[in-house]
């Protein structure tokens, strides 16, 4: 038995992890979050000291806290050497080992594949190996995905991936833990995997990169890569450069004056409340990104960069956690804020005030049978490729959600049902659709159930 402990923090709107690993006196801290105030109040409510933060590479959908953390505690910082940084780090490469404390070791390997010069943590207490920090490599049931330097790099990266997978697996007793960064909802992910936890002996049996011939593997690694959000390109810069602490407090508050002026100016005023209280009732022009869902994801994805961004929630508290969220991706300082009802935010002028039809398959059904009265011009599936390409309804326009902003002219004339995959994408579809002056009706069912509802549905192309 060993009496080093691990700690998990969850970013669940952004499918990453951070971990804490202590001996109850000193801690490591793996791939921190930005928000960093989670892991002080965590190490505090241990009574541990925080001395290395390790990042096991630079990462691409977020923006590190590892530096200021460093910077703010003391701790050493441990960087791989081959990546150039421009800022003061303890450089550690494949082989080196790193005493924590007399009870608490790590041992660096290298597993490049999620990125070149990728690194993973063994953790060693007095028994030998406890577990190792694998980061964007030996995920649960899958890998890190390998196209993120860019698509020239992903076959030569899958390769590695599957090596360092091996290595990992050869070097490692099976109950050792696994406690990978990625892959819990994350586009750095390859695949996705429902497990909470895993070991290397479950791992040789459920992830492919362990159970498929290495031709097989970067094959169908490739083969599964989808489209990632486009802050990632500029993340690594970020990182690379070093972020600071992040700054949380409130940001200017908007009264409604300001408010319809950014509305006329174009400008992304997002209402953070759940789809179904923005299809009751919503200040018309705004963009539903319900808090929710994984918003920080889709609207760093489509907002433009450097756009300023108001953000419109029911309560301060709201507006803090989606706050807190854009900043992990680089968002720091919304441009202003308003909490409380559409009423509040139109001064009580209905004439400022719209709602959305919502509807279920069953409904388009029976409005493509003719027997509705809202017409079914146009269906809009704003699904990804690789979900279109698996099976979509017969008949329908495809256009995936993050490509929406710059192909609104590309739907066709008339009433547009839109729909996703449960209903969240899709609203902020139909809210980006209304925006635009278009007559909308959304969806907000599981895709699972349209062909029972009576929706033919083909394999994609």
């Amino acid at each position: 038995m060993t009496d080093l402990s691990v700690e998990v923090v969850q970013t669940s709107s952004l499918g990453d992890r951070s971990y804490l690993a202590h001996d109850g006196e000193v801690a490591i801290v793996v791939d921190p979050q930005r928000d960093i105030d989670r892991l002080l109040a965590l190490a505090g409510s241990l009574g541990v000291r925080i001395t290395h933060v390790a990042e096991t590479h630079l990462h691409n959908d977020y923006v590190s806290g590892g530096l200021a953390l460093a910077r703010l505690t003391g701790a050493t910082y441990l960087v791989a050497a081959d990546d150039e940084v421009g800022f003061e780090r303890r450089p550690v490469t494949d082989g080196d080992t790193i005493t924590v404390s007399e009870r608490m070791r790590l041992r660096v390997v290298g597993t490049p594949g999620h990125t070149f010069h990728h690194l993973s943590y063994v953790l060693d207490g007095d028994d030998g190996p406890v577990g190792v920090f694998t980061g964007g490599s030996l995920l649960f049931g899958t890998t890190g995905r390998t196209d993120l330097l860019g698509k020239q790099h992903a076959h030569t990266l899958a390769e590695r991936q599957y090596a360092s997978a091996h290595r990992l697996a050869d070097l490692l007793p099976d109950g050792a833990q696994v406690w990978p960064t990625h892959g819990f909802g994350s586009f750095c992910s390859a695949t996705q995997s429902d497990a909470p936890e895993s070991t290397i002996g479950r791992e040789r049996t459920a992830n492919p990169a362990l159970r498929l011939e290495a031709d097989d593997f970067v094959k169908q690694t490739l083969a599964g890569l989808d489209a990632y959000p486009a802050y990632y390109a500029h993340m690594g810069a970020r990182n690379t450069a070093g972020a600071d602490l992040v700054d949380l407090t409130p940001v200017a508050v908007a009264d409604p004056a300001a408010l319809a002026q950014r509305i006329a100016d174009g400008e992304w005023v997002v209402d953070l409340r759940a789809r179904k209280a923005f299809a009751h009732r919503h200040l018309t022009g705004t963009l539903s990104f319900g808090l929710d869902g994984p918003m920080s994801t889709w609207l760093g994805w489509m907002a433009p960069w450097g756009a300023p961004i108001t953000l419109l929630g029911d309560s301060e508290q709201q507006v803090a956690d989606a706050q807190r969220e854009l900043a992990r991706i680089g968002i720091d300082r919304p441009a202003a804020a308003a909490t409380g009802s559409p009423e509040q935010w139109a001064a009580d002028d209905d004439a400022r005030l719209s709602t959305l039809t919502t509807a279920s398959f069953a409904d388009l059904a029976a409005a493509r049978a003719g027997n509705s009265g809202l017409p079914a011009d146009v269906v809009l599936d704003v699904r990804m490729t690789n979900e279109w390409r698996t099976e979509h309804i017969d008949g329908v326009t495809h256009i995936p959600l993050p490509d929406l902003p710059h192909r609104l002219d590309d739907v066709p004339a008339g009433t547009v049902w839109v729909h996703c995959g449960s209903g969240y994408r899709a609203a902020i579809a139909s809210s980006l659709l209304q925006r635009a002056g278009r007559e909308v009706v959304h969806i907000d069912d599981s895709y699972a159930v349209a062909a029972d509802a009576g929706l033919p549905t083909v394999p994609g192309n």
